[in-house]
This record gives C-alpha cells, sequence and structure tokens, in this order.
C-alpha cells in the first residue's frame, strides 16, 4: 500500500499474538509500515523485531486514552500518520450471568469496547485531515449472535458492531470506511486457554473439549488466524472504498 508519500502507516493493537500479529505480518506484506501496539511490551517488541525498518512496538492500554496518546505520538513519530487503524486488541472471560461479578462485566467494556472507541478518537484527527482512512474493528461472531456463558464479551463485541455502523455513517463522506471483521472460534492463545479451562473444570479430554468449540463451525474446524488477516488486509486497501459500516464474518458459515 505505496503512495506519492511512501509506504503509508497501520496500527495494529493486541498486536503482540495471535490476530494482531497475523494482522501485523500480513500489512507488512502488502508493503504498509506497521506499529504494534500491546500492554505487554516484550511480546509486541518480539513482533516489531523480525522488521526493525518497517515494524515499530508500543505500549499501551487500550482503554487509557493519556497511555494511547503518548503510545500514538511515538507511533506517528516513526512512521507519519496513522492510515489504517485495526482494533483487534481483546479479551474474553466467562461466567454465568447470575455469577459474574461488576469487575469482570468492567474489564470486557474496557478492553473490547472502550478501547475501540478510545483509539478510534485517537487516530481520527489525521484521518480526516488525510481525507483518507480506514479503521477496522476486530468483533466476533460474539458480536453477531449470542453465546451462552460470556454475556459481557457478547454485549461488549455487540457494541463494537454498533459502534462501527454508526461512525461508518459519520465517516461516509471524509474517505474514511469502518468496518468490523468477525472471527469464530480461532486457532488462538484466546481459544487455548478457554480449553484448558474446559478441561479442567469438566475432567474431559483436550481433544473432546476442542471438538466442542470446533462443532459449531460448518466447516468442522478453527478459523485460523491468517484468514482473519486476509480479510483485514482487504477492508484497508484502496479496491475496499465502497465497503462501510459491514460485519464480515470469518467463521467458516457459522454465521449467515
Amino acid at each position: 500500500m505505496s503512495g506519492a508519500a511512501g509506504p503509508r502507516h497501520a496500527l495494529v493493537t493486541g498486536g503482540g499474538r495471535g490476530i494482531g500479529a497475523a494482522i501485523a505480518r500480513r500489512l507488512l506484506a502488502e508493503g504498509w509500515h506497521v506499529t504494534v501496539l500491546g500492554r505487554s511490551a516484550e511480546a509486541v517488541q518480539a513482533v516489531a523485531a523480525e522488521d526493525p525498518e518497517r515494524l515499530f512496538a508500543v505500549s499501551a492500554d487500550v482503554a487509557d486514552a493519556e497511555a494511547v496518546s503518548a503510545a500514538l505520538a511515538a507511533a506517528e513519530g516513526r512512521f507519519g500518520p496513522v492510515a489504517a487503524l485495526i482494533n483487534n486488541a481483546g479479551q474474553a472471560e466467562s461466567a454465568p450471568f447470575h455469577k459474574m461479578d461488576m469487575a469482570l462485566w468492567q474489564r470486557m467494556l474496557a478492553v473490547n469496547l472502550t478501547g475501540t472507541m478510545v483509539c478510534s478518537q485517537a487516530v481520527l484527527p489525521g484521518m480526516l485531515a488525510a481525507g483518507w482512512g480506514r479503521i477496522v474493528n476486530v468483533a466476533s461472531t460474539a458480536g453477531q449472535v449470542g453465546y451462552a456463558y460470556v454475556s459481557a464479551y457478547c454485549a461488549a463485541k455487540h457494541g463494537v458492531v454498533g459502534l462501527t455502523r454508526s461512525l461508518a455513517l459519520e465517516l461516509a463522506t471524509k474517505g474514511i470506511t469502518v468496518n468490523a471483521v468477525c472471527p469464530g472460534y480461532t486457532e488462538t492463545d484466546i481459544v487455548r486457554q478457554s480449553i484448558e479451562r474446559v478441561v479442567a473444570k469438566t475432567g474431559r479430554s483436550p481433544e473432546a473439549a476442542r471438538a466442542e468449540f470446533v462443532k459449531s463451525n460448518p466447516q468442522g474446524r478453527l478459523v485460523q488466524p491468517d484468514e482473519v488477516a486476509d480479510a483485514v488486509a482487504w477492508l484497508c486497501g484502496q479496491g475496499a472504498g465502497a465497503v462501510t459500516g459491514q460485519s464480515i464474518s470469518v467463521a467458516g458459515g457459522e454465521v449467515m
């Protein structure tokens, strides 16, 4: 993604592992300069070390507006204004609704929904000044349908989808598109940890626990991070300029 002024700059939150790291690598392959942001400085620095000339690492909690502002200033000092923001940072915790405490509820809203708002607000002035931009929110099929025992996560991800639609309308004439990508169960640390919790709580074998996650996908498998990254990269390109306000499922047909 190069232009007269050189490669464009993409910022990927939650970029230190899983889907975020896959997105960073894919955008790098498309010619972008990429900043990876995460709470763990060590994780994002490990990704950035793969190509120090074109990858840059910054650390912040996405729900902390001051920390995000400082991280963005460092990123733009390195690669210039952010042309594409991928709001990928997220976290999933489970609990029966009647046993869920306020702290879990607030954690899910903070990282999944408030972080998306904070980061989007931070980059918008630069995109508006440029008259071009891409915001891609990595939501979840949990932003499209309900799942038992993850009510706070579902509520937050549904909020991300609503925010995506509203912001897309506000920015429709500004050269900026806003879309959501909604992965199903994906081969990431979050799903691996969920499988481990099922094994610990139920005594099932890892294979049986994994089968529970796979069975909701009509293709009978977990989504791969690179498949999510491919969808994100397309939405960041020139060819997707007429696509905005959409929630694209990457879930093997689970949501139609």
